[in-house]
């Protein structure tokens, strides 16, 4: 039976050998919501990067430029972190993406066989997903800034408790996930209210990302990172729309 695991941060990923994994990256506030939520209304491809002069360089490839520092949007970027973004105007383009978190977990788990991108947004698609796969399945929660967050081990959690029938939870960094999970799933955003990261985006008066980010199964679009681009194994699909 395969196995599925947790990195709680990707300052642990060194304890974990990716190299005959399926990776799921999480970033739920708020990188990898708008991964999803910008290849659900028909982005053509997304480019991740760690840092910003990678990313600007992509300009004159015809990328849009898109990402944050510190939950800001880089002044000369075309879009910044929330999905809002991301749900109008956005089919057929090409985006280099670099975040403070999200870009920095994949950056550190490229030599996986297989790479996702997971949220709350996408969770059951996500699931389908790596249940047929061949490997075992390291779920990296990008955490900010190395260290742990709350809301990317409770996607954890939620994966490992739908993945449960058909895989063997292997490490107590799951266990303790999916227990969280379980206690907070009837009221997601309110688990999260008081988390460092909540207050964060509270403090940038970024209020309603939260309740869109931890909203379960908007979307069945499955982000796979293929030539170093994310690109959907599923097709676009119509989502909430932005007003």
């Amino acid at each position: 039976m395969k196995r599925i695991e947790v990195c709680l941060t990707p300052e642990l990923l060194h304890l974990y050998d990716v190299r005959n994994k399926a990776v799921v990256i999480v970033d739920v506030l708020r990188a990898t919501s708008c991964m999803v939520t910008a290849l659900a209304h028909g982005a053509a491809e997304i480019f991740p990067v760690a840092s910003l002069d990678a990313c600007r360089k992509m300009k004159a490839a015809g990328y849009q430029l898109a990402g944050e520092r510190d939950g800001l949007k880089v002044e000369d970027f075309d879009k910044g972190n929330s999905p809002f973004e991301y749900l109008e105007d956005i089919a057929g383009k090409k985006i280099a993406f670099t975040t403070t978190n999200g870009t920095q977990a994949i950056e550190k788990s490229r030599d996986a066989p297989i790479l996702v991108i997971g949220a709350f947004l996408n969770l059951s698609a996500v699931a389908r997903f790596v249940e047929q796969q061949p490997h075992s399945v390291l779920i990296v929660c990008a955490g900010w800034k190395g260290r742990y967050s709350l809301e990317d081990t409770l996607f954890a959690g939620a994966l490992v408790e739908k993945w449960q029938s058909v895989g063997t939870l292997d490490c107590d960094a799951g266990l303790s996930a999916l227990h969280l999970y379980r206690a907070a799933k009837e009221n997601l955003a309110g688990f999260l209210e008081q988390s460092s990261h909540v207050r964060r985006l509270n403090r940038l008066n970024i209020h309603r990302d939260l309740e869109f980010c931890v909203t379960t199964d908007t979307y069945d679009v499955v982000p796979i990172l293929m030539n170093n681009r994310l690109v959907t194994n599923r097709p676009a699909t119509r989502g909430p729309q932005s007003g």
